[in-house]
């Protein structure tokens, strides 16, 4: 909070009877000891007065709104509005939206430049600033919060240990947080370790950049790399019981950045149900395990398509089936599977077609990335097996379209595809602490809408849940991430707008009126049965 006018404010705060010139004193005082502390947050710390009059009359003498922060008054996700950075930067936290209006507190309200910097920010997003002001310890407090990792003991370490220890206490709190990534980062006058937690990065440590050389070297070390070669390299560490670490490095101006994929070993296969699966069990029997074709998980990088994979692998594994899988890499492995992995002397489509003289049932491609990958496989659901497959793309529609421009012709397509699905993964309201409320007039608006156009009904008389945060959830609101599907059967009319030659637009219209729905009534229903927000929807889906 800025208060470089302090004595005005403490003879305001005097006349009026917020504290007494004894304070003022005491205060002064303690600033001699902590020169970056305000007189504000000093009197707060001091604890000379109820603090939320205090804070209110700081407002008023500042000319703005003092507010007491904290989990009851934060009634949004800050990182909706703002990245953590540029709240950290700034010390701004919004709280509240309303009306096209987002309340803003601020530890400093004197500085404009900040306050323009936010309020521009924000402007962007179509929404208008009100400013309040809090005390910076309150902020501060609030911001570590949301980091979503206890950095105490990394803390202590970075200052302290060798640095293996360093580098080893780094990958075991992102073990012990569920992270799926560790970001090591060289920047300009530090390193800067960030940890991916539900799909969300988070920065759990900054480290002296003194000690970048003897980090990277440990890390080369420790997962088989070059020491000398300042290029992009692939790695692997091995030295944790039950994980097996994927490692790349890739230099940027300030030196070589390593990206850790933490996979653990033999870990469980989760129901496809339990992943999110919105079909019943005889729709999804209906939609997979079809001879003579092929099923494709359409979705973006990171979005579970691999999980899902296995998981409907897992479903159809017998021992009267022969199941041949086909990955980069092998992430999970499965009991009474054929897993191949493939290596820099291999591809996906060399290794297909090896496989195919292996008398496979059932074939998993991890990834359709090329035409000749794409044909063989096709030519493999042609010729009595039932293949699984991954491709990059938006939705089940536009899977089609991907074949397409892949060079595949509409009648292998519409011939052998059966059942294309889409997904996305948000994350999951923590179930210690989201907090019960009613709709709000605008979710029923926008959800209202999205039931009209796809001609769907959903109850919005009942509850639905704010992210609040919790120890459990390391104060995120969020634990866990939960799969929407959307679910293309190909029809024969579908097939005869496919071989026609029909745009996408063409197909999915068809497609609405054999039944398909798109990702987003899934995702409505998830927030209907109290699983996510309409907020955590909306960052994947973009639907207002």
């Amino acid at each position: 909070m800025e208060m470089r006018k302090r004595q005005p404010i403490g003879v305001e705060l005097v006349k009026r009877g917020i504290v007494t010139e004894n304070d003022i004193e005491k205060a002064l005082e303690y600033q001699r000891d902590h020169p970056n502390k305000k007189l504000g947050d000093i009197l707060y710390i001091l604890d000379v007065c109820e603090p939320t009059i205090l804070i209110e009359a700081i407002g008023e003498i500042l000319g703005t709104r003092g507010i007491m922060l904290n989990n009851k008054t934060i009634k949004i996700k800050l990182t909706d509005y703002l990245s953590l950075d540029i709240a950290k930067k700034n010390k701004a936290i919004p709280f509240e939206v309303n009306s096209g209006k987002v309340k803003v507190c601020f530890a400093n309200t004197v500085n404009t430049r900040i306050m323009d910097t936010v309020r521009l920010l924000l402007l962007n997003k179509g929404l208008v600033m009100e400013s309040y002001i809090t005390f910076e310890s309150d902020i501060d407090k609030i911001l570590k919060s949301l980091e979503g990792v206890a950095t105490t003991n990394l803390d202590a370490t970075v200052k302290n240990d060798t640095i293996t220890g360093l580098v080893d206490s780094i990958i075991k709190t992102g073990i012990e947080r569920r992270a799926s990534d560790i970001h090591i980062e060289p920047m300009k006058n530090e390193v800067r370790v960030r940890y991916r937690i539900d799909g969300e990065l988070f920065t759990a440590a900054n480290i002296n950049k003194q000690k970048q050389s003897q980090i990277i070297g440990r890390l080369k070390a420790i997962s088989n790399m070059h020491q000398e070669k300042q290029e992009a390299q692939d790695g692997r560490i091995l030295l944790y019981d039950d994980y097996n670490i994927r490692v790349s490095s890739q230099p940027n101006i300030y030196g070589e950045k390593f990206v850790l994929r933490l996979l653990k070993k033999n870990s469980s296969i989760r129901n496809i149900f339990d992943l999110g699966f919105p079909e019943t069990e005889d729709n999804l029997k209906k939609s997979i395990n079809k001879k003579n074709s092929i099923t494709i998980i359409g979705a973006p990088t990171g979005e579970g398509k691999t999980t899902s994979l296995y998981s409907i692998i897992d479903y159809l594994n017998r021992p009267e089936i022969n199941i041949t899988t086909i990955e980069d890499p092998v992430e999970i492995r499965i009991e009474g599977l054929n897993q191949i992995e493939i290596d820099s002397k291999s591809s996906f489509s060399n290794s297909l077609r090896n496989v195919l003289r292996q008398d496979p049932d059932i074939i998993l491609v991890g990834e359709i990335r090329d035409k000749e990958t794409a044909e063989i496989a096709i030519q493999a659901g042609q010729t009595g097996h039932y293949v699984l497959a991954t491709i990059h793309t938006i939705d089940s529609i536009e899977v089609i379209t991907r074949l397409r421009k892949m060079g595949l012709s509409d009648y292998d397509i519409s011939s052998t595809l059966a059942t294309s699905i889409s997904q996305r993964l948000v994350r999951k309201l923590c179930p210690e602490c989201r907090k019960e409320r009613e709709f709000t007039k605008e979710e029923k608006e926008i959800i209202e809408t999205i039931t009209k156009k796809y001609d769907v009904k959903f109850d919005l008389t009942g509850k639905t849940y704010d992210a609040v945060g919790c120890n459990h959830c390391n104060n995120t609101g969020y634990y866990d991430r939960i799969g929407i599907f959307e679910v293309l059967n190909l029809t024969d009319e579908i097939k005869t707008e496919i071989m026609n030659g029909k745009s996408s637009m063409e197909i999915r219209s068809e497609a609405l009126k054999q039944g398909y729905k798109p990702l987003i009534v899934d995702g409505i229903r998830k927030i209907i049965e109290g699983y996510t927000t309409l907020e955590e929807l909306n960052k994947k889906l973009l639907i207002y």
